[in-house]
């Protein structure tokens, strides 16, 4: 049984649950010298709360994190659902062991256990408890360790963001809804950050775990400048290959929450950066943490997708902060010279995707706005910035201004637009984005899951001026629909720089499953 023990953190209670056990695999049987059982537990008002099912280290791996009241030893109790009679776990389930510690936000504690050994293709069941309550019975389910996957990526949920923190919710919930029965067989939710408006505000982060499909599908948690000032991001979400140095920080040594973090996931490598920590030389520092990640790992995959908050091509407001005009000077060129594939952002509240950008530039002159295929060729990076996925706040597209950043004005072939986005847009209703992962392709689309009436709490509450496409002159158009959508052809050194000038204009999905 192998567990995730992660480093130890001064001043923090931390207990384990002695076993002794034999394990094979997981659904296997398990010998438990404890003696626990599923008897040995009941659902009371000292069950876990918070519950979040993370990503972990690879495909065969998940995290599990939680609240608690109590300091007493904490498992996961783990099943193949198939073994479960009458909900009641077998007596040879397999337990998890937790670390506990002492939580700084609401005087309780958290816990995190890594479940491991997983098979593929495989539905299971898990709860988390201790002798002092047991939590309900939820479960997730596997796929196979390689190959084609699918995966969804959320922008700022910022629960709170809007003053109504159940109207947030209640959009939060109504995107993962509406996008996982749309891709019930998606294996990876991943965070843009910004969970919640107030870092340490737990009402805002109750809401923002409602959902019981954070407890069915992996979560791939971003921090974000909100989720910044305090304890509670990591005490909710506990990440693999967490390097927590001091240069991935923001804040007194009291506050700081985040680091960087990596995982593969089939055959992707996903590195999540800590965007907060930007100044004193730290971009330097994630350069180089990027840089010893893939020397390290990068001959595993074949793709690499860099997750962080602070969008750098954002088609809004924040596209000419301070820290993102730095941030543009530090990664471009670092990134396509790494080979990075994909770059998922958020912060800004509006969707854009860019161009191939290579160095910082654009690197093929011929590409279309809004093209439906582009070419990576060496070094082509695209840079996506996520819509809002609750509707709790959203902002507008700004024009270009060159007296604000000379090195981030209009595009040539769309004026209205900043020269590195091939596709704006914002219509003020909440969108999601689904990645598909072949073998030969990317496919990049962002789909509506709302539309101009509730949960929308930005339009409900008059936060917003107009909603629908084209500034609201447009009607609003259906859930599920294709704001863009693109196919990446990666580089792999065979020719595919000749397609680099296709001038498709509007998105052609016939091929895109092909």
């Amino acid at each position: 049984m192998k567990l995730d023990k992660g480093p130890q953190r001064t001043g923090l209670v931390r207990r384990r649950i002695a076993l002794s056990a034999t394990t094979v695999l997981l659904g296997v049987t398990t010998t438990l010298g404890s003696g626990l059982t599923t008897e040995a537990y009941a659902e009371t008002s000292s069950a876990p709360t918070g519950i979040v099912l993370g990503v972990g280290a690879n495909a065969s791996q998940r995290v599990v994190s939680w609240y608690t009241p109590t300091d007493s030893a904490q498992v996961v109790q783990v099943a193949p659902t198939s073994a479960l009679v009458a909900g009641e776990f077998p007596a040879n389930a397999v337990t998890f062991p937790a670390t506990v510690a002492a939580n700084s936000v609401n005087g309780g504690y958290n816990g995190h256990a890594t479940i491991d050994s997983l098979r593929t293709n495989t539905t299971y069941s898990y709860r988390v408890g201790s002798q002092d309550g047991w939590s309900p019975t939820y479960s997730f389910k596997t796929q196979e360790f390689k190959g084609d996957f699918d995966f969804l990526f959320y922008g700022d949920p910022q629960i709170g963001a809007s003053g109504n923190v159940d109207k947030d919710g209640a959009g939060w919930k109504d995107t993962l809804d509406v996008s996982l029965a749309a891709n019930p067989n998606a294996e990876l939710l991943v965070s843009g950050g910004d969970q919640v408006e107030h870092a340490n505000a737990e009402p805002q982060w109750d809401a923002f775990l409602a959902p019981d499909k954070l407890r069915q599908y992996p979560w791939a948690a971003t921090i974000g400048n909100h989720d910044v000032g305090g304890k509670a991001y990591e005490q909710h979400f506990w990440t693999p290959n967490t390097d927590r140095s001091a240069p991935y920080y923001n804040g007194s040594s009291a506050t700081r929450s985040g680091g960087n973090y990596w995982y593969t996931y089939k055959d992707v490598l996903f590195i999540d950066l800590n965007s907060n920590a930007y100044s004193n030389g730290s971009d330097a520092a994630h350069v180089e943490y990027v840089s010893d990640v893939i020397k390290n790992h990068g001959a595993d995959a074949k793709y690499t997708v860099l997750v962080y908050h602070h969008a750098i091509y954002s088609p809004a407001a924040h596209a000419n902060d301070s820290d993102n005009k730095q941030r543009r000077q530090d990664f471009p060129t670092a990134f396509s010279k790494l080979g990075v594939d994909l770059v998922l952002q958020g912060h800004d509240h509006a969707y854009s995707r860019s161009y191939v950008l290579k160095n910082g530039k654009k690197s093929h002159p011929g590409e279309q706005p809004g093209a439906a295929q582009v070419a990576q060729g060496p070094g082509g990076v695209i840079y996506v910035t996520a819509n809002s996925a609750s509707g709790s706040k959203y902002y507008g597209l700004t024009a270009p201004d060159t007296n604000k950043d000379p090195n981030f004005g209009p595009d040539p072939l769309n004026p209205k637009s900043h020269w590195a986005n091939s596709v704006e847009n914002q219509e003020h209703v909440r969108t999601y984005v689904k990645v598909q992962v072949r073998d030969n392709k990317l496919v990049v689309e962002n789909l509506r899951s709302g539309t101009c009436v509730a949960p929308n709490a930005a339009v409900e509450l008059n936060k917003v001026k107009w909603c629908g496409p084209d500034n609201g002159a447009g009607p609003a158009q259906p859930v599920g629909s294709p704001v863009d959508g693109v196919v990446i052809h990666p580089y792999r050194g065979k020719g595919w720089d000749q397609r680099a000038d296709v001038a498709t204009t509007a998105p052609d999905t016939s091929d895109w499953l092909q």
